[in-house]
């Protein structure tokens, strides 16, 4: 297992070097998107409709921040149990995506959809959300502002603590 300070906007030159197990510390941009939101991504890609944000080389974080105390960025930010978004994952995969950060194991089609795109599945620690904020430098919402915790989110990282969980190979730490 290796260590890597990585960015967001390089993920194209990265992802197929780090490996299961891997330890991450992520900067750059970041999206979160829950279920309510992933039905709402997939309706507008259903009617041809504009995305709220590119799909191609960009990472979707399995979390519904907390509201903000002041003077910071971000609530509490855990991570959502990932197979809550297995059905949508590989449609989102298939269309670019780069990478989803989230707890807990992936069904079989999503790993087949992360091999098959040469994707990375990142694994945060369940628990962790208050110690998360602190690596999250902004956040504002970019779409579905009625969902509340669980609209998309635009978040700046700094140095974010992941875990890789599915390779770019398919190599599964699950």
């Amino acid at each position: 297992m290796k260590e890597f300070y990585l960015n967001t906007k390089d993920i194209a030159d990265w992802k197929e070097s780090v490996k299961v197990g891997d330890k991450i510390y992520l900067s750059g941009t970041v999206y979160t998107a829950r279920d309510a939101a992933h039905k709402q991504i997939i309706e507008l890609l259903d009617n041809n409709q504009k995305l709220p944000f590119e799909l191609k080389n960009s990472i979707i974080y399995y979390c519904g921040p907390t509201p903000t105390p002041e003077n910071f960025a971000i609530g509490s930010c855990g991570p959502t149990t990932s197979c809550r978004m297995d059905s949508f994952a590989p449609t989102l995969y298939n269309l670019g995506v780069s990478a989803t950060i989230g707890k807990g194991e992936r069904s079989n089609e999503v790993c087949e959809s992360i091999a098959r795109n040469n994707a990375l599945y990142l694994c945060a620690i369940g628990g962790a959300g208050a110690l998360y904020a602190n690596s999250v430098t902004d956040c504002k919402v970019v779409a579905f502002d009625d969902l509340g915790c669980e609209s998309i989110k635009k978040l700046e990282l700094n140095n974010f603590p992941l875990i890789v969980g599915i390779d770019a190979s398919g190599d599964n730490l699950f």
